[in-house]
């Protein structure tokens, strides 16, 4: 079970899957409209490597979204993967998350099933934002999915992102939803893959980071942050934020 969920949460299968999702009971929002924020990490073996500040960046990632004007307006969902994947909590209240609770989170090991993670993450979008629409709430979505490596593990293709995309938004069960896929500290030839399956799966944007430093963690923060504010901000609008770029 996820280590970070509270009382306040309940737990879903996701769509078509074998995977579960956790999320804030209905009766606990306040709020009339939320922007569903989805971060997806790589913990395979190659991670270790640099875990304590990609720690850092996500514990920076909630705190600079905490004060945000559209803080209580966001919900965030935190995944891990290697060859099987995690969910450390749900989607919860942003007021609810504690920084210091993502230091020491990521346990590194295991080979990559980014596919899979993407199916996970971007279903289950799907799946609770119908919960939220169906209970008269507006919603908006983003997901990052931040990955080091190519798929080597996954059930399913990147033909099947694309499909769980698709439907997602055919579904019209939210406003507009944004797919980032991160490439951190990947070579040449990886950073390549990575940017077919954005292209296969039809992602949204395609992000490369370059070295996972501690001081490009820090700006990968920062334009997290920002990008998730600059959806939250379109939610009314009708359509999804501008692309953000990330400088390095």
């Amino acid at each position: 079970m996820p280590r970070l969920n509270d009382n306040n949460m309940e737990t879903a299968l996701i769509k078509g899957t074998n995977f579960q999702y956790s999320a804030a009971r209905i009766e606990s929002l306040g709020a009339t409209e939320y922007t569903l924020v989805t971060i997806v990490t790589d913990v395979s073996g190659s991670v270790a490597m640099y875990k304590d500040d990609l720690e850092k960046s996500i514990a920076e990632i909630v705190k600079a979204c905490q004060k945000s004007p559209r803080a209580d307006n966001l919900m965030i969902r935190f995944l891990t993967f290697n060859n099987l994947g995690n969910e450390e909590h749900g989607y919860k209240l942003l007021t609810s998350c504690n920084p210091d609770d993502y230091i020491g989170i990521l346990k590194c090991g295991g080979i990559t099933a980014l596919y899979d993670a993407s199916v996970n993450a971007i279903q289950a979008t799907g799946d609770y934002s119908k919960v939220l629409t169906d209970n008269d709430f507006d919603a908006n979505a983003i997901v990052f999915i931040l990955t080091d490596g190519a798929d080597n593990a996954s059930t399913y293709s990147a033909d099947k992102v694309k499909e769980v995309l698709k439907n997602t938004i055919k579904n019209e069960v939210l406003e507009s939803i944004v797919t980032v896929l991160i490439g951190v500290d990947a070579d040449p030839d990886v950073d390549q893959l990575l940017k077919d399956f954005k292209d296969e799966a039809e992602l949204t944007q395609y992000v490369s980071m370059g070295d996972a430093t501690a001081k490009n963690l820090a700006k990968l923060a920062e334009f997290v942050s920002k990008s998730i504010s600059s959806q939250s901000n379109s939610l009314g609008s009708g359509q999804s934020s501008d692309q953000l770029s990330l400088t390095i």
